[in-house]
C-alpha cells in the first residue's frame, strides 16, 4: 500500500497516510483541522538484479574505448598524416 504524504496550509505540518490508490485524499488537518495539500514525495523505488538498463546496459562495456581516447587517437592520427603530406608536397 502506498504512502501519501501531506501538508497543511494552516499550520505547515506534515502528515503520512497509507491509503490504497482508490482511495480519496485527505482533506482535513488531524493537528489543526486546516485544509491538506497532496505533496509529491521522492520515490524509494530502485531496478535491481539482472535484465534492467542499469545493471546490463548503462554501465560501459569492456573492450571498448572512451570518447576522449578515441578522439586523442584520432587527433594524433590526423597531425601525423598531415606532417607527411607536408613534407610529401615538398620533394
Amino acid at each position: 500500500m502506498p504512502v501519501y504524504e501531506y501538508q497543511c496550509t494552516e499550520c505547515g505540518q506534515i502528515e503520512e497516510a497509507f491509503q490504497k490508490i482508490s482511495d480519496s485524499p485527505l482533506k482535513t488537518c488531524s493537528h489543526c483541522k486546516g485544509h491538506l495539500k497532496k505533496l509529491i514525495s521522492q520515490s524509494t523505488f530502485h531496478l535491481k538484479g539482472s535484465g534492467w538498463y542499469v545493471t546490463d546496459y548503462g554501465g560501459a562495456k569492456t573492450g571498448t574505448k572512451k570518447k576522449s581516447e578515441t578522439k586523442s587517437g584520432i587527433k594524433s592520427k590526423e597531425s601525423k598524416t598531415t606532417s607527411k603530406k607536408t613534407t610529401d608536397s615538398k620533394d
